[in-house]
């Protein structure tokens, strides 16, 4: 199966913060920036890594936890949904909802169920 680009995310995208994470490693650790906060702005998913000595490892790791969130994901289904269908799910509740596809019914004085059409 051929693989399909539908788009791309760049640098541009993500809000990419660095921070002193402290704990075990020791005087470098606590003097550096090594801690990595990565911020998906259209999805608001957030990774997070300050285990390793190193930014850039972090940052890979932050990354990686990102994708991995429930909120990417999500938003990933739904962009590649309304890219491939061409309607978002919004758009698609709304044609769901016009008024001749709702049925409203509701009880009578018999306890029998009946169409309920507004006086018009």
């Amino acid at each position: 199966m051929e693989r399909e680009h539908l788009f791309t995310i760049s640098k541009k995208d993500f809000d990419i913060q660095t921070f002193k994470s402290g704990g075990p490693g020791g005087q470098h650790q606590n003097k550096t920036d090594s801690g990595v906060r990565i911020i998906h702005k259209a999805s608001n998913a957030i990774g997070e890594s300050r285990t390793d000595k190193s930014q850039h490892r972090n940052k890979r790791l932050a990354l990686k936890r990102l994708t991995e969130s429930k909120k990417f994901k999500v938003w990933l289904n739904r962009t590649v949904y309304a890219i491939t269908s061409g309607k978002t799910i919004e758009q698609r509740i709304e044609e769901a909802l016009i008024e001749k596809n709702i049925r409203i019914e509701v009880k009578n004085e018999n306890d029998r169920w009946e169409l309920f059409s507004p006086a018009t």
